[in-house]
């Protein structure tokens, strides 16, 4: 069985550089660059990938369907370049997909913020399902976070991935502010509106309830700062979604063009 390993890419040369010779076990890799400036397509091309690029779309799931409608393999592998796979998870990798009557297999991340790997606060197992069947699987492309949907049997893969998606806080609160804006935007589309009754639950009721079940009840305080850190941002989550919906709804983009980056109310 042939296996095609696929990832998109903006500006991530560096986890590039230290993820790509990790995977000359798969038989092709397949990256698709949307719109960097860091000679992350460059990088990709000299160590072997097939490259393509395509627009930045905020909905990831995108182009993650571009990379996979690109694949060749009789079985494809989607990787973050910030994930990196161990030794032993591509041999049981290799192992499983020459005799499993399985469409596709789900597998646990470890998330690691700033070095340390949170094992509390709901942050593992972070299950993920990755490896499937070419032609099994696809995307809704309906929203950034949805799950793959898949066509037969899945199972379950014993080892585990390691993500590192946050090398220290600067990095951390670009995408917070990427991230957020998009969700505010998945609120307005669905018609959600600044109201008092959704004040108090996206300042108050979600997000307290939220910190209290991943530092308290899921153990996140086991994690030292860092789960601590997580736990908080994780509830301001709701907390700035809910302001920057505010903002989109009541200064939209054309309104703030028109008004210029020094204008004010």
């Amino acid at each position: 069985m042939n296996l095609s390993i696929t990832i998109i890419g903006h500006n991530e040369v560096e986890h590039l550089r230290e993820l790509l010779p990790q995977l000359k076990w798969a038989n092709e890799i397949v990256y698709v660059d949307c719109e960097s400036h860091d000679g992350s397509l460059e990088v990709a091309r000299e160590l072997g990938c097939r490259v393509f690029s395509r627009p930045n779309n905020t909905n990831l799931n995108v182009n993650k369907s571009y990379a996979m409608e690109q694949a060749n393999g009789d079985w494809v592998f989607y990787v973050d370049p910030d994930e990196r796979i161990p030794e032993i998870l591509a041999a049981e990798i290799e192992a499983v997909i020459k005799v499993t009557t399985n469409a596709a297999f789900k597998l646990n991340r470890r998330n690691h913020y700033f070095g340390n790997w949170l094992r509390y606060g709901s942050q593992y197992p972070d299950t993920q399902l990755r490896l499937f069947q070419r032609g099994s699987a696809s995307f809704p492309n309906q929203h950034v976070h949805e799950k793959l949907i898949v066509e037969g049997s899945i199972g379950s893969l014993q080892n585990d991935m390691l993500h590192f998606p946050y090398l220290n806080i600067s990095q951390f609160l670009s995408k917070f502010d990427f991230y957020s804006g998009v969700e505010a935007g998945y609120l307005r589309d669905a018609g959600v509106q600044v109201t008092a009754g959704n004040s108090i639950r996206f300042l108050l009721l979600k997000p307290f309830s939220r910190f209290l079940r991943r530092y308290l009840f899921k153990g996140g305080f086991r994690d030292g700062f860092p789960g601590l850190f997580c736990a908080i941002f994780d509830a301001l989550n709701f907390v700035v979604r809910y302001f920057k919906l505010w903002e989109q709804t009541h200064n939209p983009p054309a309104k703030r063009e028109q008004q210029g980056p020094d204008s004010r109310p």
